[in-house]
């Protein structure tokens, strides 16, 4: 499945990438060349969402951090992917002027948070659009890009049960063959519905450091515990790679704390938040509306220190993340060349028998 998925050729008379039987047609998306030969070539990718510069920090922190993610990923030997919508387009590799020009055009341009509903209305109408985690998901997925990092992921809101207000990044990370290092999902989510719900889903979910407590985005510990720990990126490639071979189109999930000297003070941050809900609530703000206006809300109320520890976090998770994707791509590396690890062809070759019984 994974030499399939990063196998990409263009195939000129149809005007498709095919990958894994999921084709893109190439009238609506541009992948950068260095992007484009990293896939062919079984090298390291990271897939970076946008939503972080159109709708989740304030300029010029959107950019600033924008740019210093994928700085850390070229540090950690990784290529990064940032993914967004420009000009009804789906740029995959964003370029620094790209991104320039994303920050610019919000001013005179409508600029839409898209994700899997948006697609066909902000390609078609020719808009600029930033991706959230479910959008980049869907275009990470289509291309073969195993790992993407992020801040965090949404899931059930608060009332959630209610309203009906769940993030489409649930349910994508539900049928999306990609692996997602985040700090959990955001604070101002209900988490315990959240992780019900994506076990539902049947993604995986582990913390990744010391133990099996989920972090709460700007908090190390939300109180709730998952089912899995990985404490190091090499465990955790072997089995983002067991899970693509083994073909479950199910997206995985590895949450990494905020680093200690960043992190809020649970109580303090919960107060924060029940005091932005209820301002959020009074002004009548839902929908896709509702994460950026809590977060720019919370940022006041903090006076800043919660942007600087969203920063701080989603770099840590940039680093995490490539390291992730390098040992996963030696990984692979192996297979290809028959190495001590059975090859994906061997693999794929393989029948499965029916195991006899004991008798």
């Amino acid at each position: 499945m994974w030499r399939t998925w990063c196998n990409i050729k263009i195939l000129h008379a149809k005007n498709v990438w095919n990958t894994a039987s999921r084709k893109i047609s190439t009238k609506y998306i541009e992948i950068n060349e260095e992007v484009k030969n990293a896939l062919k070539q079984h090298n390291p990718v990271v897939a970076l969402e946008s939503t972080i510069i159109t709708h989740g920090m304030p300029y010029p922190n959107n950019l600033q951090c924008a740019m210093e993610v994928e700085t850390i990923v070229r540090e950690m030997g990784a290529i990064p992917a940032t993914i967004a919508i420009l000009g009804g387009k789906v740029k995959v590799g964003l370029t620094d002027d790209e991104k320039y020009q994303l920050v610019k055009d919000m001013r005179e341009v409508e600029t839409i948070k898209t994700s899997r509903r948006d697609f066909g209305y902000v390609i078609s109408h020719k808009l600029n659009g930033g991706t959230t985690v479910a959008g980049t998901l869907i275009v990470a997925n289509k291309l073969g890009i195993p790992v993407f990092a992020t801040g965090g992921i949404g899931g059930v809101h608060r009332e959630g049960e209610h309203t009906f207000d769940i993030s489409a990044d649930l349910t994508e990370l539900g049928k999306s063959s990609v692996a997602v290092i985040s700090s959990g999902v955001k604070s101002i989510l209900d988490i315990p519905k959240t992780l019900e719900y994506l076990e539902t889903q049947g993604v995986f979910v582990a913390t990744f450091g010391e133990n099996k407590a989920f972090p709460a985005f700007y908090c190390r510990n939300s109180g709730y515990e998952v089912p899995y720990n990985v404490q190091s990126a090499k465990e955790a490639a072997d089995i983002i790679r067991c899970h693509l071979e083994l073909g479950l189109h199910s997206g995985l999930l590895f949450a990494v704390p905020v680093p200690e000297e960043f992190a809020m003070k649970e109580d303090e941050m919960n107060a924060v938040i029940e005091k932005a809900m209820k301002s959020a609530k009074k002004a009548g703000i839902s929908g896709k509306e509702i994460t950026p206006y809590l977060l720019a809300n919370i940022s006041h109320l903090t006076k800043g220190s919660s942007l600087k520890t969203n920063m701080a976090l989603i770099k840590n998770n940039a680093r995490v993340a490539a390291d992730i994707a390098v040992h996963l791509a030696q990984l692979q590396q192996r297979d290809y060349s028959g190495g001590n690890v059975r090859s994906k062809r061997k693999l794929e070759e393989t029948k499965l028998t029916e195991q006899q019984p004991i008798t």
